[in-house]
């Protein structure tokens, strides 16, 4: 990444600012999918850090770090939206997006990849943003929990609770009559 072209847009520049976001979008753009499952959602979440990163990108110390910045205003986005829409009542039809293809794995059946869904979408903001930033972005504990603003600890905590969620979540979508006990999400 240019550390010039952060600086200039540090200092106001818009230009730089566009350049910066038009690298950076696609990552972000999968990042907020995979997080919030909604791809309404997930444009609003985008566009909300990116508007707080132009407002604080002059308290940007280090250049150098612009992305894992933009990473940590973007996941906090995330889980405010999440949270936000939580609370209001969702009926969710599913289309498909012919300009966002699904991130998905293709060893699996459509039943796997619809049961790994529902109990990705029981787990809370906080644990579905560690599972996105750890096993999809590939990054560390350390990252993630710098991304976060978590402590080590409560980033692996976070992970083993969102690993025994969804078995538990998969376990109980498997046992007969699951669907008639509520178990469809």
């Amino acid at each position: 990444m240019d550390q010039q072209l952060v600086i200039r847009a540090r200092n106001g520049d818009r230009d730089a600012f566009a350049t910066l976001v038009r690298q950076h979008l696609p990552w972000m753009d999968g990042v907020a999918r995979l997080t919030v499952r909604d791809p309404d959602i997930a444009r609003d979440a985008v566009q909300e850090a990116l508007v707080r990163a132009w407002r604080a990108l002059p308290s940007l110390r280090d250049p150098d770090l612009f992305q894992a910045w933009l990473r940590r205003l973007l996941v906090h986005a995330c889980i405010d939206e999440l949270r936000r829409t939580r609370r209001r009542l969702v009926s969710e039809v599913e289309l498909t997006d012919l300009h966002h293809p699904d991130i998905g794995d293709a060893s699996l059946s459509a039943a796997d990849r619809d049961a790994l869904e529902r109990a990705f979408r029981r787990l809370d903001p906080v644990q579905r943003s560690v599972v996105v930033l750890h096993y999809y972005q590939d990054l560390t504990v350390t990252e993630t929990a710098a991304a976060l603003e978590m402590p080590v600890g409560s980033v692996k905590s976070t992970l083993s609770r969102s690993r025994d969620a969804m078995r538990a979540a998969l376990e109980a979508d498997e046992r007969p009559g699951a669907a008639f006990e509520g178990g469809l999400a």
